[in-house]
């Protein structure tokens, strides 16, 4: 098997194994919803995250650019694609910790305030310790592209994308599920 087969499967039962993580917090989210005894409850305090939404999915649009600039051999353009994507995934997650800050000061809800805190900060904090995984990895690609050291590891680089995508798609699922759903 060789080098750009093995990180291939090991991106692809990493995404699988992450996938099942991320199952099981959405099954514990659903299992307690609307059973909290006290307050503050989903509806009353959760609003929804369109601009972040915006910023992440469009962040998928912006790496696919990137690896395509890369495959061309350009690698300045790939290295802008990707700066635009980590700061894409950086808005998005400055955006969950304002939200944060705003459910903790203003409304009093932790994690452990009551059986919605708990499973709504553990599964929206599971995605963004992954969007802040995304955002080493983004960096890294993008400090490699403008050095020039990315041009021999393109295929590297676009396995890296995959957990990127993969990121994307989990925050389509949570988002479904916390603020349409949840709500």
């Amino acid at each position: 098997m060789n080098e750009a087969w093995r990180g291939r499967v090991g991106m692809i039962g990493l995404i699988i194994v992450e996938s099942s993580l991320f199952a099981v917090f959405v099954v514990a989210y659903l299992a307690y919803l609307g059973k909290s005894l006290n307050g503050p409850y989903p509806q009353d305090v959760l609003e929804l995250p369109i601009f972040n939404t915006v910023c992440l999915l469009s962040s998928s649009i912006t790496i696919a650019l990137a690896v395509r600039a890369l495959r061309r051999g350009m690698l300045r353009r790939a290295g802008l694609w990707f700066l635009v994507t980590t700061v894409l995934g950086a808005v998005f997650l400055v955006g969950t910790a304002r939200e944060w800050w705003r459910l903790i000061v203003g409304h009093g809800l932790t994690i452990g305030t009551n059986l919605f805190g708990t499973p709504f900060y553990s599964l929206v904090g599971l995605h963004a310790s992954h969007v802040t995984v995304g955002l080493v990895i983004l960096t890294l690609l993008c400090v490699f592209a403008f050095s020039g050291a990315l041009a021999r590891h393109v295929e590297r680089a676009e396995i890296a994308s995959w957990y990127w995508h993969f990121v994307d798609c989990v925050w389509v699922v949570v988002f479904t599920v916390v603020y349409v759903i949840g709500r």
